[in-house]
């Protein structure tokens, strides 16, 4: 619609999708909407927050609009602090508030807080007394058809003018406070209501001399947008569309009017009055003129001893502390270690501490230190991780453990004079005890000026797809199968996952429903949904917070948090910090602590040497489950493919595992030249000086830095500017920067086309460049995880296990499980849990680990930690009744109790003849005596002897538990899976350990010395399936879905892959614990260890029976099996006459062996044959050769026969 510039108005009364499932656009659509229709001015009015506040001062700026920050109100009838009404309508009433200068947003911020921190109840609710006090700057507008003046006026009228009473008073009060910056809110979105309410408000506006103002209340850009409103309101009600009785928008006016739409309306009304209310609206944007300050720093100073400055404590401390770390390191010293520092130390020092002090930055160094200082006092391990490290200060401070001199890390890519930003290091913290480093920088500079940074969850595509879908009342099961059609890939849109010819766009076409449902659903992607707490961001201010930044409860919880975003806040001038909880931290200290425990041994990591032969042996293995950062199939593949024998290959696994140098070659080029089976080029030695160390590959940004400026001249705070360039194409940069390196690098030798070549190499690799920095500090700590499980294995497995129990997945294999595997591969025993031995976490005892009890399902921490507790006091338990007597029966409930029977854990508890069929009978019993017997405890009563004398009360008899039937060994087995998450008792697979071995050409332990490529049937559980798409389906194909998941047998496990072309035939047949027998190739790249298979076809173990057999083999043993045995094969082998041929393999006493068939006699394959033949010949006598789909079958049935032959 083309703009009409002939009247002037300005939209007052604007929602966002800040307004959490209540408005339907994002900032960006509203501003330039009013842009686009001519409108010099906007204003933002989201409920009850101003969580867009700062997003949308800037970006109406950007456009060329006045932005007038707002805010709707939910302003209580009576005290905030009044919580007693019975519904959120009866609680709250709406109100419309605008800042008119930087006064006026100071006081919106604090209405915001206390709101929100004081007056929450339903909605964050401010109340007359604050708004009074904050009051100043403010203009008031009268409210929509929520609002207390609005519904004071409903049902009124003309000629009931004593029903206006309560309209007038409150009128009068806020006419008071606010005086002509008081307006009465009139609005005609379509609505009978609203018509009525406007006509008794004329008269109020008349009698009182209260100017009136038309707004919009608008909620979305365009009108089309009403039924994206619609079904957001749906999503926040939690009800379905079709439901009558909802919450709902009763037109599609609630849009971006146009000011000659706005003109247009009110059409029962004067036009001049009209004119005039709608006109007042840019009256009261041009006065309004809020100028933010924003970028000025509120940081906190730092307390300093009486006459040192900032700038001279800080480099005490770095002295101080490089002394420390430097203690043992001899070319650091000038002369020999406690003299002076050698001057390249000094001079890096200095020169960092200059450029730190010219951007005002000492205090920000020293509160790091002084909080990090804090946690190592108290054994909470710290450490930096990301630019930072590249920081010598840094590293005197403690703040970060790699040496920059040692690793050639960069200050520059981390902090120069020409970048006035805030300096931003992240700490990482031990998970469990992040908490405690934060409240000691609350305690230390004030409760009220520290708080964690808000975030906004956004409906991504699956959310919005599944948010949608609930909506509509369709059902989950269909609205999974539509999600599953959203290719895997981090952060993809709806619209890539409907471009033509994918799955997705498919299943649209198809189906009119779906096709409205993914519509819907892009048309609410990527709008807030809900707030949450930063996972490690908090703000640090020098006065309290609400002086700069709204705050709020996340509901539910009590911690404080910013209604801003992390990048608002830092634009409001505040200091940023980022305290991570980083969980392999904590499990390191575990592992520590549990040396110390059990071995006496008191270990530094910061000590382990890195040149240990042990560790490196085990990285080179691909033994990496559990090792931080290099766990994962494909770094388990890079590392065997690498055999890294020095630190900087750890730091560069961590740069070279990523999309760009694996597809870019780097990591081939990388192999290939440590090995000697490529060399590198060095088109200058500075180039080799610089890449040798990653064998002539650019694999950090440092690196190229150091080409830029060696090689080019450029400074290395300009080269950084020229790497950031450079991944963000954009070029008339790059071309300035081009032309600075060809004339430097001319000057150095080069010719221009030589320099030319080289800027290009430069331009092809800088994308991919890693920060050294931060792999060097993960490297560290990958290597200190390492070192431990290779020197000690049980204790860091123990620790691991304990690290993964808050993450439990009971539906699916999880982390505990994976990693109770891995310690059978490692042969470290893990006895199952008891609550006579386990402690509440897994430990280590005599070289075993006993399972941690609160890892069983349903047994929480503190259940747990009361069964220990009271064993280790007390001793150890005699049966159930006597558990159940001396726990709180409100902490180890019957539910806890019935999941540690079923785990096994009260076995220790049985007599001879009972059973866990017999313990769970009796818990009911157990649980009320203990209850009893507690209760008389609490009462004081006691025997009627014991109040006299202090002997000790005899033991009472055990309980007798009922006498019922046993478990079975299927409802073990399931107990056992269900709270623990794999089988103790026995395996699911035994039943089928007969057919497998039968059938099966080779198992986990023995399929990775089968030849790549080579054709092998195996048999096992499905487990840890993931379902994903490809980006592009294979030419020629329209097939992307596919499947990955590990192959488990008893031994162990193999992962498997199921391509989309295969998927589209077997992905049936996939689904978790599902017991298969399955073809397929073995995978394994040359010079890994890793062996993956991919599969050509699926049978699921039901269904093996009904399979075509080509042959049967038996095999026969001269020693072992007379002519008595062979008679009775004979009239066995008849009984079972069919169509498959036999062959037997025959065993001679001089250890050759022969290969017959069976002339004239063929047999009908089945279970009862198997059962008999094995009953005469004994177990794995029998081989056949199966018909399944996939490839090479004589090839492979050939290379099966040789296995049996030869077993």
């Amino acid at each position: 619609m083309e703009a009409d510039t002939s009247k002037s108005f300005t939209h007052l009364h604007c929602h966002s999708h800040y307004s959490l499932l209540d408005g339907a656009s994002s900032i960006d659509r509203l501003v330039h909407r009013a842009s686009e229709l001519g409108m010099n001015s906007l204003a933002l009015t989201d409920h009850g927050n101003l969580h867009g506040a700062l997003e949308f001062y800037s970006k109406a700026k950007n456009v060329g609009l006045n932005p007038i920050i707002g805010y709707e109100a939910y302003i209580a009838p009576g005290s905030r602090f009044q919580k007693d009404a019975g519904s959120q309508k009866e609680a709250s009433y709406h109100l419309t508030l605008l800042a008119q200068n930087r006064t006026g947003f100071a006081n919106l911020l604090k209405l915001a807080t206390k709101a929100s921190l004081e007056g929450f109840y339903f909605k964050p609710r401010i109340d007359r007394e604050i708004l009074a006090a904050h009051s100043e700057g403010l203009v008031c507008l009268s409210g929509c058809l929520s609002s207390e003046f609005s519904r004071a006026l409903i049902g009124s009228s003309r000629e009931q003018n004593d029903s206006l009473n309560q309209g007038r008073q409150v009128a009068s009060w806020f006419q008071k406070i606010f005086g002509d910056r008081y307006f009465i809110e009139v609005q005609d979105n379509g609505l009978d209501l609203q018509r009525q309410v406007t006509a008794a408000a004329i008269d109020l506006s008349n009698e009182m001399g209260i100017p009136p103002v038309a707004t919009c209340d608008c909620h979305y850009v365009n009108r089309e947008d009403a039924e994206a409103q619609d079904i957001l309101l749906c999503v926040n009600t939690g009800r379905f569309r079709n439901d009558a009785s909802r919450m709902r928008m009763d037109t599609t006016e609630f849009y971006l009017k146009s000011p000659s739409e706005m003109y247009e309306a009110f059409s029962d009304q004067d036009r001049q009055w009209v004119n005039g209310a709608v006109g007042r609206s840019q009256e009261i944007a041009d006065s309004v003129s809020i100028e933010l300050e924003l970028g000025k720093r509120h940081f906190p100073g730092f307390d300093l001893p009486s006459g040192r400055t900032a700038a001279d404590e800080l480099r005490r401390l770095c002295l101080e502390g490089l002394r420390s770390r430097y203690t043992t390191v001899e070319k650091r010293w000038l002369d020999a270690p406690g003299g002076d520092l050698h001057s390249d130390v000094l001079a890096r020092l200095d020169r960092e501490l200059d450029v730190i002090n010219t951007l005002g930055f000492a205090s920000y160094f020293l509160i790091c230190w002084d909080f990090v200082r804090h946690a190592r006092e108290r054994g909470i391990p710290a450490s930096a991780r990301g630019s930072g490290v590249g920081s010598l200060v840094a590293y005197s401070l403690y703040l970060s453990h790699v040496c920059p001199l040692e690793y050639d890390l960069l200050f520059e890519r981390f902090l120069d004079v020409s970048r006035l930003e805030a300096p931003d290091i992240d700490i990482d913290f031990c998970k469990e005890r992040r908490g405690e480093v934060i409240d000691y920088v609350k305690q230390k500079y004030g409760e009220a000026n520290v708080a964690q940074i808000g975030t906004f969850g956004t409906l991504a595509a699956r959310a919005a797809i599944r948010d949608v879908g609930r909506a509509l009342g369709m059902s989950i099961p269909q609205v999974d199968k539509i999600i599953s059609l959203v290719p895997d890939q981090l952060g993809i849109s709806l619209a890539e996952a409907t471009v033509p010819g994918s799955q997705l766009a498919d299943a649209c076409d198809a189906d009119a429903q779906v096709q409205e449902l993914v519509d819907l659903a892009s048309r609410i992607e990527g709008l807030a949904r809900n707030v949450g707490t930063h996972a490690a961001a908090v703000v640090i201010a020098d006065q309290p917070l609400s002086e700069y930044v709204p705050l709020q409860r996340v509901t539910g919880k009590e911690e404080v948090i910013t209604q801003w975003s992390m990048w608002d806040v830092e634009r409001a001038g505040l200091m940023k910090m980022d305290f991570l909880g980083l969980r392999y931290l904590t499990i390191v200290t575990k592992t520590l602590e549990i040396i110390e425990r059990t071995r006496g041994e008191n270990l530094d990591p910061l000590a382990f040497p890195l040149d240990d032969a042990d560790t490196f042996a085990l990285l080179c293995r691909g033994e990496t489950k559990g090792i931080f950062q290099l766990e994962s199939g494909g770094i388990r593949d890079l590392l065997q493919r690498m055999k890294p024998d020095h630190f900087l290959d750890i730091v560069a696994v961590n740069a070279l595992y990523r999309p760009g140098p694996l597809e870019g070659g780097m990591v081939d080029d990388y192999v290939a030249v440590k090995h000697g089976r490529q060399q590198a080029e060095y088109p200058h030695p500075v180039m080799k000086d610089v890449l040798e160390e990653t064998h002539g590959v650019m694999v950090y940004q440092e690196q190229v830095m150091r080409i830029l400026e060696r090689l080019g001249g450029i400074e290395l705070s300009s080269a950084y500017t020229c790497i950031k360039a450079i991944s963000k194409k954009k070029h008339e940069t790059i071309a300035a920067f081009r032309e600075q390196f060809i004339m430097g690098a001319e000057e150095k030798g080069f010719s221009k086309a030589e320099a030319s070549t080289l800027f290009g190499l430069i331009e092809k690799f800088a994308g991919y460049g890693f920060n050294k920095s931060h792999s060097t500090a993960y490297a560290l700590l990958a290597w200190q995880t390492a070192y431990l499980k290779t020197h000690y294995p049980t204790e860091f497995m123990a620790a691991l296990l304990t690290g993964d129990i808050p993450g439990r997945n009971f539906k699916k294999k999880d982390s505990v499980v994976e990693h109770l595997e891995d310690c059978r591969r490692m042969e470290i025993t893990v006895e199952p849990p008891d609550v006579n031995a386990s402690e509440a976490e897994f430990s280590a005892y005599n070289g075993t680990i006993l399972f941690g009890l609160c890892a069983i399902k349903g047994c929480g921490k503190q259940a747990a930690e009361a069964i220990v507790h009271e064993r280790v006091v007390h001793g150890a338990y005699r049966d159930l009744f006597d558990l159940c007597g001396r726990v709180d029966g409100s902490v180890v409930n019957k539910t806890a109790l019935e999941n540690l029977t079923k785990a096994g854990a009260l076995d220790s508890l049985l007599g001879e003849q009972e059973h866990r069929g017999a313990l769970f009978a009796g818990i009911e019993r157990a649980v009320a005596a203990g209850a009893a017997r507690l209760a008389d405890r609490r009462s004081g009563q006691k025997n009627l002897f014991a109040a006299f004398e202090e002997s000790e009360p005899e033991q009472e008899p055990a309980a007798v538990l009922p006498d019922v039937p046993p478990l079975t060994d299927l409802e073990m087995r399931s107990f056992e899976k269900e709270v623990l998450g794999y089988y103790v008792h026995s395996h699911p697979l035994a039943e089928y350990k007969s057919i497998l071995q039968t059938v099966c050409t080779h198992g986990s332990l023995d399929v990775g010395n089968a030849q790549p490529r080579a054709e092998v049937v195996m048999g096992g559980l499905i487990g840890s399936l993931k379902l994903s798409n490809t980006k592009q389906p294979r030419p020629g194909s329209t097939f992307t879905r596919y499947g990955m998941f590990d192959l488990e047998d008893m031994q162990g496990l193999v992962r498997s892959i199921c391509w989309p072309e295969e998927y589209a035939r077997l992905g049936d047949f996939l689904s978790q614990d599902a017991v298969v027998v399955v073809s397929g190739t073995v995978d394994r790249r040359a010079g890994s260890e890793e062996t993956n298979l991919i599969i050509n076809d699926i049978i699921p173990i039901s269904s093996i029976w009904s399979r075509p057999i080509k042959c049967m083999h038996l095999k026969i043993s001269e020693g072992r099996h007379d002519s008595v045995v062979l008679d009775r094969l004979k009239e066995l082998l008849a009984r079972h006459a069919g169509e498959t041929p036999v062959r037997m393999i025959i065993e001679l006493l001089d250890g050759s062996r022969a290969l017959l068939d069976v002339d004239g006699q063929k047999v009908k394959w089945s279970g009862e044959l198997l059962d008999e033949i094995e009953g005469l010949l004994g177990a794995g006598a029998v081989r056949v050769q199966t018909s399944l789909s996939g490839g090479r079958q004589d090839n492979r049935n050939s290379k099966k026969r040789r296995a049996f032959q030869s077993s």
